[in-house]
């Protein structure tokens, strides 16, 4: 096998998407080796682009905008005028896979939803991610991160009922939909090879948030009983005498036991032998470890736990972890130097191929960079269309 041979070559994706959700799914599909064509508004494109609420050519291309669009070709496109809104059909016509995170029904208003398109074309794959699905009472609502920990479960648990419920600071939601728009769309492509025809695919924020908690949702289901590992009594984040590590007592014979001996204190299991009774007597358990813990370094105490072979770690910074070298071992940081931002290093992709490493083929694009030449590639296509 050719070592330039990518797994989507010969794919094109017309990438409608923006901020975050869509973004990293057209990304991923691009690193795979898809052509995705970003559709961007004139003047503004992507919202991701308006981050800083400035329209300098170094804000319009900033640091966020350029974490999800490697691997991307931009066109400027008034999909509003009747010349954009062609423009858009005849892209479609030499397209695999159309995506968007719009609200649910704005590409049917658009003219551009999977009845309309199919028409046209009828392999073409359809995926949308929506905040909460393309029906029922909450469709209508504009998706977001934050909504969906919120409206979810997410938000409502926390490690101890007197720690105030807050925003989870990463876009947890976003990501996790984003990557099963790609599955989905995946398994669209696989599907269209075995029956010649395309489909719809449907993601949301909501959906996925609710499929991350499978094993809560069946305790809940089953027994009425909140499941919530951050609050199991073995577990939590300590505070050293020069940082914080976590604990996770868990996955052991004797747990707490292997906790006292590395924390070298006394014997507290023969009084609190079962998870029932850790669990009732849990302040006095996590005050007794923090105690220890304060008296001495996240170093001292690593190597005394993992000593016990108990699951821990220190609590870092994201400066620090991408310092690390396990960062770079793994492929995780993708440094590049970038036309209008200069040298920036952004995150790899998590997922490696050993016959098809992920490059960048195409920085992340200025805003409009490709028009010019996707439309004389569409041209070529139409003017072979029309003579055939």
């Amino acid at each position: 096998m050719s070592e330039n041979i990518m797994p989507l070559d010969g794919i094109r994706i017309i990438d409608f998407t923006q901020v975050m959700l869509g973004p990293c799914a057209t990304q991923m599909l691009g690193d795979f080796g898809a052509d995705v064509i970003k559709i961007e508004r004139p003047g503004t494109g992507d919202l991701s682009r308006g981050f800083y609420g400035l329209q300098t050519e170094e804000a319009l291309n900033n640091a966020v905008f350029a974490s999800l669009n490697r691997n991307k070709r931009s066109i400027e496109i008034d999909t509003k005028s009747e010349a954009g809104h062609k423009q858009v059909l005849d892209l479609v016509k030499t397209a695999d896979v159309v995506v968007d995170n719009f609200r649910a029904g704005v590409m049917d208003r658009l003219g551009f939803g999977y009845d309309a398109l199919s028409k046209i074309n009828p392999k073409v794959i359809c995926a949308s991610g929506t905040g909460f699905g393309s029906t029922g009472p909450y469709a209508h609502k504009g998706g977001q991160d934050v909504l969906a920990q919120a409206m979810t479960g997410v938000m409502e648990k926390t490690q101890d009922p007197s720690i105030p419920k807050s925003i989870y600071p990463t876009t947890l939601c976003d990501y996790s939909a984003g990557m099963h728009l790609v599955q989905g769309i995946l398994a669209a492509l696989l599907m269209r090879d075995k029956t010649g025809h395309g489909q719809k695919v449907e993601v949301s924020l909501y959906d996925s948030m609710i499929a991350m908690q499978m094993q809560e949702a069946a305790q809940w289901s089953k027994h009425r009983e909140v499941l919530n590992w951050a609050a199991m009594p073995l577990t939590g984040v300590f505070d050293t005498s020069d940082g914080a590590i976590v604990i996770v007592g868990a996955f052991k014979a004797n747990p707490l036991q292997d906790i006292c001996t590395a924390l070298e204190i006394e014997d507290l299991s023969p009084d609190y032998p079962t998870l029932e009774t850790q669990r009732k007597h849990k302040p006095f358990l996590q005050a007794r470890f923090s105690e220890a813990i304060a008296g001495n370094t996240s170093s001292y105490w690593l190597e005394r736990l993992e000593a016990q072979d108990l699951l821990c770690a220190p609590v870092r910074s994201l400066g620090e972890a991408l310092a690390d070298p396990q960062t770079e071992i793994n492929g995780m940081l993708q440094s590049i130097d970038h036309p209008v931002l200069g040298d920036i290093t952004l995150a790899g992709s998590p997922v490696h191929l050993s016959k098809a490493p992920m490059i960048v083929r195409h920085l992340p694009p200025r805003l409009g960079q490709h028009t010019d030449e996707v439309l004389q590639e569409l041209a070529m296509f139409l003017n072979n269309e029309a003579a055939e």
